[in-house]
């Protein structure tokens, strides 16, 4: 048996926003990967991921996904008595796909009509995000189905609107002083309270309000820029977006996180957002001049996603 990987994914854009129409863009992150695979069980990682697997596969007998994309849940449940189990190193409450992994992972092993990933046609991939998105309820009680959808194709997706989502090319990485890189917060967050914060802050009329007519147009207007490459004008809006989440997601920004949050809006040294849902897990960061930024992040793990 071949074990495909599945690696884990980096919302750099529309963390929140998606949920009310906002672009996006997904990138996946190669550092981080899960696999199934069998064994005899004898290490507890191995021998609680199975029985998660069982439980999970119930979940999953009970779903009713549409014929293109049933599942084998048979030989699913066959699998795990015979030792299945998911084989991972990404860390789970940190924003960067665990759970979208894992369903990626079943779906290719046990959908009835295989899909090939690079000729998948538009519709589909909207049809795709729907599937996950119910198949991936199980974890967070409600899901885009963005995360196993790139966990799945492994490419970089725009995500259009609520409807439309498509594959794009990212500007490729290059040796500058500038980088993307992650912040690791030391704890780990859940995404169900945090969306479930989300939706109640959703019921003023305010904050509606400055979603729509400053979050949205900054985030839209950072992925524009990114994708061309024009850097001055994605920094400009990109502090914006910062200081916007700064004021208005703060129960989502992890209290370790908090000071150099600021501090970075105050020196324009970096700015920071969050990634996925946030409560801990990872934070994105962003410069132009990675060295300085280090510097005055010392005593944070960091990790660079990309140069330029």
């Amino acid at each position: 048996m071949t074990n495909p990987l599945f690696y884990a994914k980096i919302i750099l854009f529309g963390e929140y926003g998606m949920i009310e129409d906002s672009q996006g863009l997904v990138v996946p992150y190669s550092f981080y990967k899960g696999a199934l695979k069998f064994s005899d069980l004898n290490s507890e990682f191995e021998l609680k991921s199975n029985q998660h697997l069982q439980k999970y596969s119930d979940f999953l007998a009970d779903l009713n996904l549409s014929d293109d994309f049933q599942l084998n849940i048979e030989s699913f449940k066959k699998d795990i008595s015979n030792g299945l189990f998911f084989d991972s190193n990404i860390p789970q409450g940190y924003g960067v796909g665990s759970s979208g992994a894992l369903v990626a992972a079943i779906f290719e092993r046990y959908s009835m009509n295989k899909l090939n990933p690079e000729n998948i046609s538009k519709e589909n991939l909207k049809k795709l995000k729907a599937v996950f998105g119910e198949m991936e309820s199980y974890f967070h009680g409600k899901s885009s189905g963005m995360d196993p959808l790139i966990c799945y194709m492994n490419l970089p997706i725009l995500i259009e609107n609520k409807e439309n989502l498509d594959r794009v090319a990212i500007p490729e990485g290059e040796e500058g002083k500038g980088a993307i890189f992650l912040i690791d917060s030391g704890m780990t967050g859940e995404t169900g309270p945090m969306i479930q914060i989300f939706f109640e802050k959703m019921k003023t009329e305010g904050f509606r309000k400055t979603l729509k007519e400053e979050f949205i147009r900054y985030n839209n207007a950072c992925i524009e820029a990114f994708l061309k490459k024009d850097m001055n004008p994605f920094f400009r809006n990109l502090k914006k977006l910062s200081h916007w989440a700064y004021e208005h997601f703060r129960p989502m920004i992890p209290e370790s996180i908090f000071n150099i949050w600021k501090k970075g809006l105050d020196s324009n040294a970096y700015y920071l957002k969050l990634c996925g849902s946030g409560g801990g897990g990872y934070i994105l960061g962003f410069t132009k001049d990675y060295e300085k930024a280090e510097k005055m992040l010392d005593g944070f793990n960091k990790e660079v996603i990309y140069r330029f």
